[in-house]
């Protein structure tokens, strides 16, 4: 994608999250209870922990709500048992989509995702269909600034242990192997920082065109559908916007 495009749409994305940030705070406090649930309060014992507080974080989730997630998860019987699932298909002129959620009732979720996806010319595939275009990174997003040298952003973070550093119209993009997210945004945050976005993501290794308005409209209003599911936590997708 291009780096226009990129940065367009994480900041489209953030101003719908802000716009919604009850339901959005309410998908990631489930993760959070997740995360807690499997292993511990700790977020510095707990990797997964402490990336969703990442990505909380950089979601605008503020502390004390994300402390109270916590200690809520840590309070909460396992009545609810959620987990979660990756489904997998093709959405309008045949883009790739991985749709993952975290979901208490399985029929309930593969109906709605199964739903979406036709609705708008799409189809659920079999599990392995796509997954083999992406591959998990970890992705700090920075914008453009007098403040910041290009040349000590590089080195901060390779220093710190990134993969690479993408510099484009907007901004720069840092990717990180997984296992090394957390530290890589520890370091940038102390060194102060601010960050667009930061998460752990899928990548596509290839991606697809659409012909037309009418597959442009219909992608949009299938990822909108499906990012209103409650069970919905993240959407990927190979669109070359």
């Amino acid at each position: 994608m291009s780096g226009h495009s990129k940065f367009a749409n994480i900041k489209h994305k953030k101003e719908k999250n802000d716009a919604q940030k009850g339901k959005i705070f309410t998908k990631l406090g489930r993760e959070i209870m997740v995360a807690v649930k499997q292993g511990g309060a700790d977020p510095e014992n707990n990797t997964r922990l402490k990336e969703i507080i990442n990505k909380a974080k950089a979601n605008n989730m503020p502390n004390d709500t994300i402390s109270r997630s916590v200690k809520k998860a840590s309070g909460e019987s396992n009545d609810v048992s959620y987990e979660t699932i990756t489904y997998e298909g093709y959405g309008p002129g045949g883009v790739a989509v991985m749709v993952v959620c975290l979901t208490d009732n399985k029929n309930r979720t593969a109906a709605n995702v199964r739903h979406a996806l036709s609705k708008y010319g799409g189809n659920l595939g079999t599990t392995g269909c796509v997954s083999f275009m992406f591959e998990k990174k970890g992705q700090i997003i920075i914008e453009k600034s007098d403040d910041i040298d290009e040349d000590e952003l590089m080195m901060a973070a390779i220093e710190a242990g990134a993969e690479d550093m993408i510099t484009e119209e907007e901004g720069y993009e840092i990717l990180i192997e997984p296992e090394m997210f957390n530290q890589v945004h520890d370091a940038m945050s102390e060194l102060g920082y601010t960050f667009l976005s930061a998460e752990i993501t899928m990548m596509p290794s290839t991606m697809t065109e659409l012909g037309g308005d009418d597959e442009i409209k219909a992608i949009e209003k299938m990822l909108d559908h499906l990012e209103e599911d409650d069970d919905v936590q993240d959407v990927y997708t190979n669109w070359d916007r």
